[in-house]
């Protein structure tokens, strides 16, 4: 295959999957800015390898980058990053807004382990089994089982709890 079929083959590919990239990025980091530079990262990443990437795989192996950038990312870090819960109060969201309930699904995620969360992500974002997670992560099956079962229930918790604390006080978190 020449050069410029595999870039517009990889172009298409990096258009369709940037939005479901960046999503995902979104919900490991809880950071918009930060999750656009990791999904780019990735999509780089793949540009590089895009001739041993299998291309019937090629979003695996991209999910894989991304997944792997996030926990390097991690492991650098240096300086305590402070999120914007110290800005001041935010707007309540309408009942049923969208953007209401993904910010509350992002304060939700928030609340796990980076393990947890991403156990989470790939098994209900990216609907893969539990052991093509565990293999992803390196992990085995049984701890994405246990993972994914106590990240559930602190998902549960916390949404209970938010859910009485808006019933009590009128307001959200």
């Amino acid at each position: 295959m020449r050069g410029s079929d595999q870039d517009h083959e990889f172009d298409e590919f990096a258009v369709a999957a940037w939005p479901r990239l960046r999503w995902a990025a979104y919900l490991l980091t809880s950071d918009h800015h930060l999750a656009e530079d990791l999904a780019q990262t990735a999509l780089v990443r793949t540009y590089s390898s895009w001739r041993k990437v299998r291309h019937e795989d090629a979003m695996a192996y991209t999910r894989r980058v991304l997944v792997n950038l996030n926990i390097d990312r991690l492991r650098r870090r240096r300086v305590h990053e402070v999120g914007d819960e110290h800005l001041g109060d935010r707007p309540e969201p309408e009942t049923g807004d969208p953007l209401g309930d993904r910010d509350e699904l992002v304060r939700l995620l928030a609340t796990l382990t980076e393990k947890e969360r991403r156990v989470l992500l790939l098994r209900h974002y990216f609907d893969l089994s539990e052991a093509a997670a565990a293999a992803e992560l390196g992990i085995a099956p049984g701890t994405v089982k246990s993972t994914l079962s106590r990240a559930l229930a602190k998902l549960r918790a916390t949404a209970t709890e938010a859910t009485t604390d808006t019933i009590t006080t009128g307001r959200n978190r």
